[in-house]
């Protein structure tokens, strides 16, 4: 098998909405990104039961989309609009690959630095992801962009290593454990 064939031993399904069940096939990007791994399905399962089954209205935002788990599994739950963003030439390739198969008109793609698009981006979300490298512990330094970002009543979900007992003024609402997985979410109450 030559270099630019992929494999898709990496895959993910999504769990609900409108395209329950179809898989998402990824490179491996180990290699590519450090720490890579997709937001496990029982993870997904509990977070979208947490934010509710249904996104309409909703405008989401992906900060670190990798595999795109969570954008693909918001923009099938009826979201307004998702963003998703993806450093990485390779995910972002396999990314568009994906929602050209799925045809997803509501998941908008940005091969971009998320630090640079968050801090230049006039919109604001009402849902955002957060799921960066497990290597970096970017939290002081994605507060006050996701804080600049996030609509008023915005929910926040934060995947990492460890527990995070506060990211900035936002208040802790849930918070779960899945093996090395700690998962949380925060809820934006400013009200502006």
């Amino acid at each position: 098998m030559s270099k630019c064939q992929m494999t898709y031993k990496n895959q993910v399904r999504i769990i609900g909405g409108s395209h329950k069940r179809r898989v998402i096939r990824f490179p491996a990007l180990d290699n590519e990104i450090a720490g890579f791994r997709p937001t496990p399905d029982r993870v997904r399962e509990t977070l979208f039961n947490w934010l509710g089954q249904d996104l309409i209205g909703k405008r989401c935002l992906d900060v670190f989309a990798g595999s795109g788990a969570l954008a693909f599994e918001a923009a099938s739950r009826n979201a307004t609009q998702v963003v998703a963003i993806e450093s990485s030439r390779a995910a972002a390739k396999a990314l568009a690959e994906n929602q050209k198969i799925l045809q997803l008109p509501n998941l908008k793609l940005a091969n971009s630095d998320a630090f640079t698009l968050l801090a230049s981006t006039p919109e604001r979300f009402d849902v955002i992801f957060l799921d960066p490298p497990f290597a970096q512990d970017w939290w002081a330094r994605l507060a006050p962009l996701i804080e600049r970002v996030a609509a008023p009543g915005a929910l926040i979900y934060c995947e990492f290593s460890k527990e995070l007992l506060a990211f900035a003024a936002f208040e802790r609402l849930k918070h779960a454990r899945a093996g090395m997985v700690h998962y949380h979410l925060f809820a934006n109450n400013a009200s502006t």
